[in-house]
């Protein structure tokens, strides 16, 4: 499965677009959909190679990171243009690259305890410029690819780490909890994708829960969009209310829920509902999200869910996983029942 940072919703919108100066947009969305669609119905398992180059890597404890540039061609890898521990390249994205992929590791190694993506010392690619105008980046489970955008409504997608943070954790979820990507388990997929990547940015940023702006995708839209991001977890369906874009159209509350066969049942969509949940037991918390809220969410999907896991059942798994980790009556356990009620989920009562 190939995991795209920008909904296909969004995309074809744009693809429809007419009229002067938005050609160019349009055409970049025909694209970025075209290439996508081989991928829609594709899963991509991966095996670790057994060749002793790669299982010295895997002893490493600290990031093993490749950067290659694409060079505009739909050729992955592309040419090797930065290695771990070299020293920044000319090219922003690049680095910009690098150093989204630098600081998901340190999420995961350092609050907690999990060797890269797999737990096992995965080495950490990406391509840069890839395609023409290509409007998306994603994880095609091997690797992380960013496109340049075309310049009208996307700017490079390796400008926020929140971006590089939700790709690389499709790979964490692949790993673990394995989470069918189709209805409510697909957008619980999409939005534990979304949870990390926030705390990916405000881990490196060590901002607390107050202080974070809760945006996914900060910094991908041109200047010449209304809009901030792609996603508000504060505030699902905030994110942009724009001529070009049109509004957020995501839910904050199970009353507002998209029936829909789209996007695998409205996988991007939908996410917005336990998006809004974890802010909540974040917001219910203090001080910094990636401690007490972050901690239950990582030890659900490394626990024992099903696959299959439907809204209510992840709500119940955060709650049980809050109780074994900080007690019966702790007040993480009640901000976590709390955060789940707060969006319409339940009962979540045994």
């Amino acid at each position: 499965m190939r995991h795209s940072i920008v909904p296909p919703y969004l995309l074809a919108r744009l693809a429809q677009l007419e009229g002067d100066g938005l050609q160019r947009v349009a055409e970049a969305a025909r694209r970025a959909l075209v290439a996508d669609e081989p991928f829609r119905y594709s899963r991509l398992d991966v095996s670790l190679s057994p060749t002793g180059d790669l299982e010295l890597e895997l002893t490493s404890d600290g990031p093993v990171r490749t950067i290659a540039d694409a060079h505009g061609r739909e050729t992955l890898p592309g040419t090797i243009v930065r290695r771990e521990g070299d020293d920044p390249a000319a090219d922003r994205s690049v680095n910009e690259a690098y150093d989204g992929l630098g600081a998901t590791w340190d999420l995961f190694h350092d609050v907690y305890g999990r060797n890269s993506i797999d737990g096992r010392g995965l080495p950490l690619d990406a391509s840069v410029h890839y395609g023409r105008d290509y409007d998306n980046a994603f994880w095609n489970g091997e690797r992380m690819v960013f496109g340049d955008g075309d310049g009208e409504v996307f700017a490079s997608f390796t400008a926020a780490a929140s971006v590089i943070g939700h790709e690389l954790t499709h790979g964490v979820t692949q790993y673990t909890a394995g989470l069918t990507y189709q209805g409510q388990s697909g957008a619980l997929n999409e939005s534990i994708s979304d949870v990390f990547g926030v705390l990916v940015e405000q881990y490196a940023r060590r901002q607390s829960v107050s202080a974070a702006t809760w945006l996914i995708g900060e910094g991908i839209f041109t200047a010449k969009v209304h809009g901030r991001a792609l996603r508000s977890m504060k505030a699902p369906g905030t994110a942009y209310d724009d001529d070009v874009l049109g509004k957020d159209p995501q839910p904050a509350h199970m009353r507002d829920y998209v029936e829909t066969t789209d996007d695998f049942g409205g996988v991007h969509l939908n996410s917005g509902i336990p998006n809004r949940a974890f802010y909540l037991v974040a917001e219910a918390l203090g001080g910094n999200a990636w401690e007490h809220a972050g901690q239950v969410w990582y030890d659900t999907i490394t626990g024992t869910l099903s696959p299959s896991a439907s809204f209510t059942d992840f709500a119940k798994a955060t709650v049980v996983a809050a109780k074994s980790r900080y007690g019966e009556d702790s007040s993480v356990s009640t901000a976590v029942a709390g955060g789940w009620t707060g969006v319409g989920v339940g009962p979540l009562d045994e």
